[in-house]
């Protein structure tokens, strides 16, 4: 468990530099069956690692993070590091400055071990979408991990590294949690700077944490939280400490059940362990409320609208002039423009830019653009008027567990429907946290979601908290594979 490491590197049972080559050898073992990782920079880990041994040593106050390894999605930059977003468009982009996220974790002492796969640009929910490689589920070599940081949850479940970070455009960060049995959180829009991320759709963009455990998730939002004044979007609100309130239980707790989410379509293994679960907040004296979000039926369609315009404009910087992959062969500037992009966008990335392109065209954009963001503000209406009775909304993560490869890749609409449950979280800003709530009849991991008013960080981590010691769910882990 991630405190037990902390507490290891602080007393001097365990340095940096051995976790550290234990993630190594684990990653030289495991990642050929399971590819999260892009790249991992194995002398520029064990340097980072032995510096912060050589500070413990000379006892230098060091950050809360001092000498945990962690794996970065490769959508965020870091300097000297390939930052590919998992696109040939960007495949030889080394960027020359840090995300604010990757500079808050270099301050907190954390060990940057390597780059995780994803779907390119953030667009999937299956990790299949990767230019380079396929990421594979540890507890199931056949299913996929979730995406789009499908890298980030593998590695953590994998046992390769103990904490990663993600993003979560529509789900991208509780989805393969739930599908990969690790604890994953989305914050509410402004809680973490974006600068340096690149970005897929800015109005919906969030980083978090991955961890095996919700301490681990605590410990890494604290670390990577704060105004920023380079983003536009980051909120001047005081950090808080999850971790020194986390083993409080609330008082009192009201948790709402939304009755939309109980509907056909819902695998019957995921709604009985978020039956399950919702009993055990029983158990621990919280007060069930049953509840209604009406407008939930139109996330899908407002999403992929809202998103894909997003992209469509976010990506139009990619022209092979100013920015990235440029063809070897064209004729002309208009076809070295459709050449280049051609060749360094794969199918899916395509497929929202032409999207968001028509939706946004003269004539369409009333049609089609502004009537979702219309949409969008009814949902964010929904929450407010559900958190007026309740404290938290619980409700599964996907209405499946995590489905075989190959299985949704030529139908984009029913890949884009295991976001149901997590999408309208990002079009409302909340916050939502997804923790590990059972196993499907055939041994797959089932996610439970969480979801709170905006910057209710506390309150969501102290809930999921709450649970994880009543169950024995973040305690269990994959057969490693060979």
């Amino acid at each position: 468990m991630t405190s037990d490491l902390i507490s290891q590197l602080t007393s001097g049972a365990l340095t940096s530099v051995a976790l550290t080559e234990r993630c190594l050898a684990l990653i030289a073992q495991r990642d050929g069956a399971i590819g999260a990782f892009l790249h991992v920079d194995r002398e520029d880990a064990l340097k980072q690692a032995a510096e912060v041994d050589a500070r413990r040593g000379r006892g230098e106050a060091l950050g809360p993070l001092a000498g945990i390894p962690i794996a970065i999605k490769d959508v965020l930059c870091q300097t000297g590091q390939p930052t590919t977003c998992a696109s040939r468009m960007l495949k030889s982009f080394v960027p020359p400055y840090d995300a604010h996220a990757v500079t808050k974790l270099k301050q907190a002492g954390a060990v940057l071990l390597g780059r995780a796969n994803m779907d390119e640009f953030a667009m999937g929910s299956s990790c299949e979408n990767s230019a380079y490689k396929v990421t594979r589920n540890p507890w199931n070599l056949d299913r996929t991990p979730g995406g789009s940081s499908g890298g980030s949850a593998a590695a953590v479940a994998g046992g390769m590294t103990p904490l990663s970070l993600g993003t979560d455009t529509g789900g991208s960060i509780r989805q393969p949690a739930s599908f990969c049995g690790v604890v994953g959180m989305k914050p509410t829009y402004g809680r973490v700077s974006r600068y340096g991320l690149v970005a897929y759709a800015s109005s919906l963009d969030q980083i978090g944490p991955f961890a095996p455990d919700v301490f681990g998730a605590a410990a890494l939002l604290e670390a990577i939280e704060g105004h920023d004044p380079r983003d536009s979007t980051s909120v001047n609100r005081p950090a808080q400490g999850y971790t020194k309130t986390l083993e409080q239980p609330l008082a009192g707790l009201r948790v709402g059940v939304v009755r939309e989410h109980f509907v056909e379509g819902l695998d019957a293994d995921v709604a009985g362990a978020t039956r399950q679960a919702i009993d055990v907040y029983k158990s621990l004296g919280a007060t069930v409320v049953d509840i209604s979000l009406p407008h939930s039926k139109y996330c899908i369609a407002a999403y992929y609208l809202i998103a894909s315009c997003e992209a469509s404009s976010n990506l139009a910087r990619y022209d092979g002039v100013h920015y990235g992959h440029r063809a070897a062969n064209f004729d002309g500037m208009i076809d070295m423009y459709a050449a280049s992009r051609g060749e360094g966008f794969g199918e899916e990335v395509k497929r929202r830019i032409m999207l968001g392109t028509f939706a946004l065209s003269s004539g369409y954009y009333e049609a089609y653009y502004l009537k979702a963001l219309k949409v969008r503000r009814l949902i964010r209406q929904d929450f407010d008027k559900a958190f007026e009775q309740v404290d938290l909304i619980v409700s599964p993560v996907s209405p499946t567990p995590a489905f075989p490869l190959g299985s949704l890749t030529t139908d984009p609409l029913a890949m884009y429907l295991m976001d149901i449950y997590t999408i309208s979280a990002n079009l409302a800003g909340l916050p939502g946290i997804s923790i590990p709530c059972g196993f499907s009849s055939d041994g797959l991991p089932i996610g439970l979601q969480l979801q709170a008013p905006p910057f209710e960080e506390e309150r969501l981590l102290r809930a999921a908290r709450m649970y994880e010691k009543a169950t024995s769910w973040t305690r269990l882990a994959p057969t490693p594979a060979a």
